[in-house]
């Protein structure tokens, strides 16, 4: 009797196959012999096809996204490294265009778009949104078919985003919104230098980090990897001759805003959409949003960062004796005061590369710590 292995091949059409076989049973032999010589070319190709397909499938979905935007060098060199290796089938799901100073903000009642992009050896979307609603939907199951990733990726973040900057930052919001959904979750940043840094840094800083993804991935299936926190790391601005990894706590550091005085001509498109926002937060999110808003959404890991917003009166009253006045919000690099050795943006300065557990819930803390500092021991050795 003849029969078609299933190599892969769906029920539905490996039945077709039998059934067409089974009716040529009777015909000649030379043009038996003729349909043998040919079906199994046909078989193999589609064997070859579907088993990538399947070998793809099975490999652990891993989701990248970030805060600058999705052509920004710091996610093309984590996904190229990603893809690269082969270990992973790798998702991108993130921002358009710059959203690094967003924080944790979202896009309500207004429409996202979403749009397919080309990135080699990925599945990849731009979103019009922040890095949070780029992992919300992601993770949402109305856009990728499968339920959830083993592991969020979000990053590489061109500057640091250490200490109070976290709250700040958007690359560490997306980081966040994967452990508020329930998905174990990393961020990185490059303690980027203007004038200093290159390109090529992030090429070298997607290496470093490479054994923590290889660890977390493997340790999540295994079940050992830290609950109830997301790991947020700090990559020096020598990623290649940096002097190793370094478990750190959160500090409460951040540059200081100093609020200037400015001219309307500076920037005449600049503010006027920014009357009826109620916290800094939501302006530094709104303002990121805006493209046309000019210095809108500065990286912090620039020297100095703005943000340009106006005062105005009570919203929806015209009153042309009313006083407007143009402020620009700039953060000012100063001098770290804590000398303790710990912190994520003292082990930085030291070149070290900085992994700090980042919480939920700040009463887990003690325990929460001792266990991501033992995992990330077992899991850099384990590397090796």
């Amino acid at each position: 009797m003849t029969s078609v292995k299933n190599n892969f091949l769906p029920p539905g059409l490996v039945s077709n196959l039998q059934e067409v076989l089974l009716s040529r049973k009777g015909e000649e032999e030379g043009q038996s012999n003729d349909s043998n010589d040919k079906s199994p070319e046909r078989s193999t190709c589609t064997s070859v096809e579907n088993t990538s397909e399947t070998e793809e499938n099975s490999k652990p979905i891993v989701l990248v996204t970030n805060g600058d935007g999705i052509e920004s060098p710091g996610l093309v060199y984590l996904v190229q490294a990603l893809v690269h290796e082969g270990l992973y089938n790798v998702h991108v799901c993130a921002p358009q265009s710059d959203k690094s100073v967003s924080g944790h903000s979202v896009t309500l009642q207004e429409t996202v778009a979403v749009t397919s992009a080309d990135i080699k050896g990925a599945t990849a979307y731009e979103v019009s949104g922040t890095p949070v609603d780029c992992v919300s939907l992601a993770l949402s199951g109305a856009l990728f078919s499968w339920s959830k990733p083993v592991l969020v990726i979000s990053g590489i973040n061109q500057g640091s985003s250490c200490g109070n900057h976290m709250f700040y930052s958007g690359v560490v919001a997306g980081a966040r919104e994967a452990l508020i959904s329930g998905v174990p979750s990393l961020s990185i940043s490059l303690n980027w230098k203007k004038n200093e840094s290159k390109e090529s840094d992030f090429k070298d800083a997607a290496a470093v980090c490479r054994p923590l993804i290889n660890a977390a991935v493997r340790d999540i299936e295994k079940g050992s990897f830290p609950k109830s926190c997301s790991l947020h790391i700090e990559i020096p601005s020598s990623p290649s001759t940096n002097r190793g990894f370094k478990l750190t706590k959160q500090s409460m550091w951040r540059s200081s805003p100093s609020w200037l005085a400015v001219s309307a001509n500076r920037h005449p498109s600049a503010g006027h959409f920014m009357s009826n926002q109620q916290s800094l937060g939501i302006q530094l999110a709104q303002l990121s949003r805006d493209a046309s808003a000019a210095g809108a959404a500065r990286r912090l890991t620039t020297q100095r960062k703005n943000v340009e917003i106006e005062s105005v009166g009570a919203s929806g009253k015209s009153d042309t004796n009313r006083v407007k006045k143009y402020f620009r919000l700039e953060f000012l690099d100063k001098e770290h005061e804590d000398t303790d050795e710990d912190l994520d943006f003292r082990a930085l300065e030291n070149g070290f590369v900085a992994v700090t557990p980042l919480l939920l819930s700040p009463n887990m803390e003690p325990d929460i710590h001792v266990a991501a500092s033992y995992w990330i021991s077992s899991a850099l050795k384990g590397d090796q």
